[in-house]
């Protein structure tokens, strides 16, 4: 069936169109398709590492009950390795370095901590930090436990990385600083917190009141 004139004009304005931007609109939409493609590529890659991720922490949490702790710190290896983006990899740091401070492992307590704090999300990184100086104490290296303990943390773990940084102070026997420390802990910490009486009673101990 032959187009009538109108038509004719239509389709002469539409080819002159695409003659002149018909190349560049098919590359706008070539990346478009590709965009989308590899969006949804990309949201497919993540739920697979966060499926293999998360059956990999079982096996970590199966090997903590078995305490086997040579078995935990492979599992967890494996997760920093090869899921390190997720967020199961800061949570196998933070429970293989348990697992190790319990084996009496402290070098690889210390490594898994030091792994969670560099890699994890903030939330994680504060945990590993307090613990890590913590563990730092315990081997009276007080000067690198304040050096892990500085700089800015969710508002929620003030409380405990100022309660940390007391004890340390305290342990040098900078008992002014503690003071100070320790004030700073209760201040940051929720009234309701069973943890602030522990707090008042070592700033009690050091001489100080809140």
């Amino acid at each position: 069936m032959a187009y009538d004139l109108e038509e004719q004009e239509q389709i002469a304005t539409l080819k002159a169109w695409w003659d002149k931007y018909g190349n560049a609109t098919t590359w706008v939409l070539i990346a478009a398709l590709a965009a989308y493609s590899g969006w949804n590529g990309w949201n497919y890659y993540q739920r697979d590492q966060a499926g293999k991720a998360s059956a990999l922490y079982d096996q970590l949490q199966a090997a903590v009950e078995a305490k086997d702790n040579a078995k935990v710190l492979r599992a967890a290896g494996d997760m920093e390795s090869q899921f390190g983006s997720t967020a199961y990899a800061p949570m196998a740091a933070l429970v293989a370095a348990k697992s190790a401070f319990d084996a009496n492992d402290l070098k690889s307590a210390k490594a898994q901590l030091q792994w969670a704090a560099e890699h994890g999300g903030d939330e994680f990184k504060a945990v590993a930090k307090v613990r890590l100086a913590g563990v730092l104490l315990d081997e009276k290296a007080y000067d690198e436990a304040l050096k892990v303990l500085a700089g800015d943390v969710p508002a929620q773990f003030a409380g405990a990385v100022a309660d940390r940084k007391g004890d340390v102070l305290a342990a040098q026997n900078k008992l002014a600083e503690a003071r100070t420390a320790y004030k700073a802990a209760l201040d940051a910490t929720d009234k309701k917190n069973p943890g602030r009486q522990l707090i008042q009673m070592k700033l009690e101990a050091i001489g100080g009141t809140a």
